[in-house]
């Protein structure tokens, strides 16, 4: 399966969620027993990480319904680096495979009210 492309909008200083339902043609994935990661970089290449968020702490997998349900709170998005970023999905089954799931731009606006 081919990685998504979807490009996410953040407002610093603001919550941010977003909300998914990973399917097969019109099957849901059972997320039971998988485990979620997702990294946002300035670039591709960067070695350093402006996020780095995993379903122990932003990210809900909803099991049998194929769900994610991602949910930084407004004091983690208030860190991020106002600009445009790269950021993927992965999904990693129990026996260790791994599935770019999303893909794209990172863009985060800047706050203006502190």
């Amino acid at each position: 399966m081919a990685a998504g492309k979807y490009n996410i909008k953040v407002e610093q200083g603001a919550t941010f969620i977003l909300d998914f339902t990973i399917k097969t043609g019109s099957t849901p994935w059972n997320l039971t027993n998988y485990t979620a990661r997702m990294q946002v970089r300035t670039s591709v290449n960067a070695t350093t990480t402006l996020l780095s968020i995993t379903n122990s702490d932003y990210i809900t997998l909803g099991g049998s319904a194929g769900t994610v349900a991602i949910s930084v709170p407004a004091t983690v998005t208030d860190d991020l680096i106002a600009g445009r970023h790269v950021y993927d999905f992965e999904l990693v089954s129990s026996g260790g495979q791994v599935w770019r799931v999303l893909e794209g731009k990172f863009t985060v606006s800047p706050e203006v009210t502190r």
